[in-house]
């Protein structure tokens, strides 16, 4: 049996020029950052090049990046530290309802302690409106955060219009990178962002380890008290091979971008082509014109997805009914919802990612088993007999 994964967009494996990267901090170069002695020094110098990898992928000053524990605590620290720091200002932040729930659990956390938040309607392709960003700010507005690139469908969001609007506003713009990262160009100074969260294991670096940018002068609060680690702003003696190998991953996205995006986004039309020409009755949900070069979120009309993915990881396929950090829940996406698609399809669709390892090959595979899954699945459903499907 072949074994092809397909979900890129939950994590990706670490390349060997990372974890080759990584091994020597481990046990060779272990030193405390934090200590002034010359094996110290040795990994403070490994850090501060690995802050300047991870800059240079999106365009950053170094001592703009501090490092996290991921994106989840990067997209907590943004949205507390500045709804903390900018109190006496306003107390409004504005975000979507397709955020991750890294932001929205964040955003529901902060509404019990005094801060109104608006959540911002998307259109049938999850994308929003810059318009609708705009109506929603009022003279409390001290943040907009708004995803770059959403988990589920792949939809790139129109950031730099919105930051625009942000600043003409006087407002803060903060972003949630981590689909984007390595995935599609990013300038944060063209862009006009203010803060941007990212993570390592996206980008085939090690899980455990991410990033926020801080464009330098933005008011924000420390997140995590105790030590003077990054720049006094994020307690804790840093993961050192983590981010060793966070730099080096984002040293290898910044040179293989372009051929990673023309490559990826090849394989992925391919594959939606013959699953929707293959396959009746499925809907390609996201936009197709502004989208994740590997994202490929597809409704299966009439049958269940759990079913679908317990039987193509039978047959050696890994792929998602969602987000992956809440495939254990049994609620309908929250994105496919805002999108206004039917609860009976949201429950019959799958997210397929595709990354650098991915062939020509490990698609056919994939269509094959797929085509087979569904027409089994759909001779067993009362729903598609009910239809006329044969």
């Amino acid at each position: 049996m072949k074994n092809v994964y397909m979900d890129y967009s939950a994590t990706t494996p670490v390349k060997k020029e990372v974890l080759d990267a990584m091994l020597p901090y481990f046990s060779e170069h272990f030193g405390n950052p934090s200590s002034l002695y010359s094996i110290a020094q040795e990994s403070k110098e490994a850090l501060e090049k690995a802050r300047g990898q991870v800059a240079s992928l999106i365009g950053a000053k170094a001592n703009e990046v501090f490092f996290t524990a991921g994106g989840s605590e990067a997209d907590n620290w943004a949205l507390e530290g500045v709804a903390d720091a900018l109190k006496d200002k306003g107390n409004h932040i504005i975000t979507t309802k397709i955020e991750h729930h890294a932001i929205l659990h964040t955003a529901e956390y902060l509404e019990k302690h005094g801060i109104d938040v608006t959540y911002l309607d998307v259109d049938a392709e999850g994308r929003v409106n810059p318009v609708d960003v705009e109506k929603a700010i009022t003279d409390k507005t001290v943040l907009i955060s708004i995803m770059m690139v959403n988990n589920e469908v792949g939809t790139i969001e129109p950031i730099k219009e919105i930051a625009e609007i942000a600043h003409n506003h006087g407002i803060l713009l903060h972003t949630d990178a981590v689909q984007a990262l390595g995935n599609v160009p990013i300038d944060v100074d063209n862009m006009g962002i203010d803060l941007m969260s990212m993570s390592g294991h996206k980008i085939y670096g090690p899980k455990g380890v991410g990033a926020l940018y801080i464009r330098k002068g933005t008011k924000i609060s420390n997140f995590i008290h105790g030590g003077a680690q990054e720049m006094k702003k994020r307690a804790g003696t840093e993961n050192l091979a983590g981010i060793v190998g966070f730099g080096k991953a984002a040293e290898l996205a910044k040179e293989n971008l372009e051929s990673h995006i023309n490559r990826v986004s090849e394989l992925r039309d391919y594959f939606i082509s013959e699953v929707t020409s293959k396959i009746p009755d499925t809907i390609v949900n996201g936009s197709m014109e502004h989208r994740h070069p590997g994202n490929a979120n597809i409704s299966f009309e009439y049958i269940e997805g759990e079913s679908m993915l317990i039987l193509l990881d039978m047959n050696g396929i890994s792929v998602s009914t969602g987000s992956a950090c809440s495939s254990k829940s049994l609620t309908p996406s929250h994105v496919l919802s805002a999108m206004g698609i039917p609860v009976e399809r949201i429950h019959g669709t799958l997210r397929f990612t595709i990354g650098d390892p991915t062939t020509k090959e490990d698609i056919d595979y994939v269509i094959e088993k797929l085509v087979e899954i569904v027409q089994k699945l759909r001779e067993l459903s009362p729903v598609s007999r009910e239809k006329g499907w044969e």
